[in-house]
């Protein structure tokens, strides 16, 4: 496997969210959507609360103070 596809090295840019899912856009130009249902806290967070997730400085995470939510872009890409 190539080092630029290896989940570790993957680094979120930008984090939105559409009615459904969450969307990821990477460094590398991939974008992970994943279903809002998986996380039942970024679900039934609001709007104000799901615009409140940040990117970690190294861009290896996504964090929410607002709802206590961490997630990892490793996590994400790999369904964990």
């Amino acid at each position: 496997m190539r080092s630029a596809f290896v989940p570790s090295s993957a680094r979120a840019r930008q984090v939105k969210f559409d009615d459904d899912d969450m969307i990821v856009s990477l460094e590398d130009g991939r974008v992970i959507s994943v279903p809002l249902e998986w996380f039942p806290r970024l679900f039934h967070a609001t709007e104000n609360q799901r615009r409140a997730v940040r990117i970690s400085r190294h861009g290896h995470g996504l964090h929410c103070d607002q709802i206590d939510e961490d997630l990892t872009v490793a996590g994400l890409l790999t369904g964990g």
